[in-house]
C-alpha cells in the first residue's frame, strides 16, 4: 500500500512539475495566429528576456502564392500594459528577401530603417502596433533604426513587407513583383519591458495587410499550444495510477 502511495506521489510531483513548465514557458512567450477564408494566415510571437526586452516574431504563414499588395503582411496591432522602445528589426533566420534594393542587400538582415512601432494608438480596440507602412499611423519618428534601405526616411508603402511562406516572387502585379519584400518572417527587439508585467496581458491582437486601413484586417487568437501540454501531463497521470491500481 506504501509502494503504491509513492508511486502516486510521484506522479503529482511528476504533472505537477510539467504544469510549472508549462506555466513558466507561458509567463516567457505567447503566440497568437490567424487565418482568414482568403488564404490569408499569420502568427506572431511575444516572448520576454532576462535583459527586459520584448522579442516579437511576426510570421506570413500562408502558402498562397501572392499576387496584389492587399495580400502581403504590413503590419500587426496589439494592446500592451505599457510602452515599450524599438531597438532593432531583423529577417528572421531562413527568411529571405525578394527583389532586394541595393541597400537592402548590403545591409541583410537589418531592416530596421524599413519598420516603426508606435504606442498609444488606437486600431480595434489595440494600443500599439508594428508595421513596415505608414497607414496613417506611423511617422519617420517611429522607426527601429537605420538605415533606410528603399523610399522615403520612414514605413511608406509595400516595400518590406511580409510576403507569403509560398510566393511565387516572378508572378503578381508590379506593386508585387517590382517591391522588396521579405518571404516569410521578421524579428523585432523593443526595450523596456517591465518584470511586473505578463505576457498574459499582451491582447487585441490583429494582422494587417496591404497600405491601408480600408484592405484586409484578421483578428488573432492564442494558439493553444500550453494547454495541449497540459492535457498530455494529464493523460499520463491518470494512465499511471490506472497501472499502480491494477497492480
Amino acid at each position: 500500500m506504501r509502494s503504491i502511495l509513492s508511486k502516486a506521489s510521484s506522479l503529482v510531483v511528476f504533472a505537477v512539475a510539467i504544469f510549472a513548465n508549462a506555466s513558466s514557458a507561458w509567463a516567457d512567450f505567447v503566440s497568437y495566429s490567424a487565418s482568414n477564408g482568403s488564404g490569408l494566415s499569420a502568427t506572431v510571437t511575444f516572448e520576454t528576456t532576462a535583459g527586459g526586452n520584448l522579442i516579437v516574431t511576426l510570421t506570413n504563414t500562408s502558402s498562397m502564392d501572392v499576387l496584389v499588395p492587399s495580400q502581403i503582411l504590413t503590419a500587426v496591432f496589439f494592446s500592451l500594459p505599457g510602452s515599450v522602445t524599438p531597438v532593432s528589426a531583423n529577417v528572421t533566420s531562413g527568411s529571405s528577401v525578394n527583389n532586394p534594393s541595393v541597400a537592402g542587400a548590403a545591409e541583410f538582415p537589418n531592416v530596421s530603417g524599413e519598420w516603426a512601432y508606435k504606442s498609444g494608438i488606437s486600431v480595434n480596440g489595440s494600443n500599439s502596433g508594428i508595421s513596415s507602412s505608414g497607414l496613417n499611423i506611423f511617422g519617420s519618428g517611429d522607426i527601429f533604426g537605420s538605415p533606410n534601405l528603399d523610399g522615403p526616411d520612414g514605413p511608406n508603402g509595400l516595400q518590406y513587407g511580409i510576403t507569403s511562406a509560398g510566393d511565387d516572387p516572378t508572378s503578381g502585379n508590379a506593386a508585387v513583383t517590382g517591391t522588396a519584400l521579405i518571404q516569410n518572417s521578421v524579428t523585432f527587439t523593443l526595450s523596456g519591458w517591465n518584470p511586473n508585467w505578463s505576457l498574459s496581458q499582451i491582447s487585441n491582437v490583429w494582422f494587417q495587410y496591404g497600405t491601408s486601413l480600408s484592405e484586409p484586417q484578421v483578428g488573432a487568437v492564442p494558439e493553444p499550444g500550453v494547454l495541449a501540454l497540459l492535457g498530455i501531463g494529464m493523460i499520463g497521470l491518470v494512465f499511471g495510477v490506472r497501472r499502480m491500481s491494477w497492480a
